[in-house]
């Protein structure tokens, strides 16, 4: 049997594979994103960047809490200005091996998602993602804009005003139905979606010292236990949107990234994986969906992409173990 075809077409654009560098997780610098894609990832995704420059939060931001990471950055980044060049070098060098450039953008209006959009335009990344679910930042009226679909609509409206790049909208599952914020997105003019950003804000602390882990105190949770929450959201998106669906959300193995391609997705998303795992994790995870791919005679992710939205949902399935069906 010849070998499995990974690729995927995200908006127009080529992914040799679907697994794809989270944002977040590293940071701006060419040299790094260069890395990721050398490693594996057939995406990759910059840190968030915004209008101006903006320091952060404190050391400490991120901790390891055993079933995941905990993290309140504050969306740290040098500004959209410093981001373009590197975005540029970024480009020239992993596009030529097929590897999609991403720029992830944030605002703190909804007009100036429109004039980041704009600026980051020029440094032509292949797509650029719309991170209107990050709880460190709320709109001119006090909420997040992802909190409704008429803020996320607006938005998105706006950043189609002002960019020919085809846009993916990244959403929170901290929202009440986010179908219904995916749906908003996609009839205001979203190419595609990416679900999800962290959960919470959670809290960890430290028994010894009886006080937070991290400086902001609270802050949003990311990895494996999250992930069938990742799943259901991608589920839920899928049923009510035909667009792109990058799923995000505790992927660490080959067997979360086809989990997340049965329930709908088109790329997986990557991201505390590579703190426990090393970049070797991209590597891992598309040469385990290409055994899965060979064991079933899959040839394209296609053949089982979204097979979950034909069929009823399977209780009692454990991650990474075999099925166990349980008795209600």
């Amino acid at each position: 049997m010849s070998q499995p075809d990974l690729s995927v077409t995200i908006c127009g654009v080529r992914f040799a594979n679907p697994t794809v560098l989270a944002s977040g997780i590293l940071g701006l610098s060419e040299d790094l994103l260069i890395r990721v894609g050398e490693a594996g990832a057939g995406a990759v995704v910059t840190k968030s960047c915004g209008l101006k420059p903006r320091a952060g939060y404190p050391n400490p931001v991120v901790a390891d809490w055993g079933a995941g990471l905990i993290n309140a950055v504050g969306l740290s980044n040098p500004g959209v200005d410093a981001t373009i060049e590197e975005l540029r070098v970024a480009k020239r060098v992993l596009k030529p091996k097929g590897i999609a450039v991403i720029a992830s953008i944030f605002a703190e209006s909804v007009w100036d998602f429109g004039t980041v959009a704009q600026k980051i335009s020029a440094a032509e990344p292949d797509l650029i993602e719309v991170n209107i679910s990050c709880p460190n930042v709320e709109n001119e009226f006090g909420q997040f804009f992802c909190a409704t679909p008429y803020v996320a609509a607006q938005v998105t409206r706006r950043v189609k005003q002002t960019t020919q790049i085809p846009i993916i909208v990244k959403l929170s599952p901290n929202e009440a139905n986010i179908a219904e914020i995916a749906k908003a997105v996609v009839d205001a003019g979203a190419d595609a979606v990416s679900a999800i950003n962290t959960l919470g804000p959670g809290m960890v602390l430290d028994i010894e010292s009886r006080a937070p882990v991290i400086s902001n105190r609270v802050g949003g949770i990311s990895g494996p236990a999250i992930h069938p929450i990742a799943v259901r959201c991608v589920n839920d998106i899928a049923r009510v949107v035909k667009v792109p669906i990058i799923g995000i959300g505790g992927n660490a193995t080959a067997r979360d990234g086809i989990e997340m391609i049965i329930a709908g997705a088109h790329a997986v998303g990557i991201g505390s994986a590579i703190y426990t795992r090393g970049l070797s994790v991209f590597g891992e995870v598309t040469r385990g969906m290409q055994e899965y791919m060979r064991r079933h005679d899959f040839t394209r992710l296609d053949d089982f992409r979204g097979d979950l939205l034909a069929t009823a949902p399977v209780i009692g399935i454990a991650p990474n173990r075999a099925p166990t069906l349980v008795n209600g």
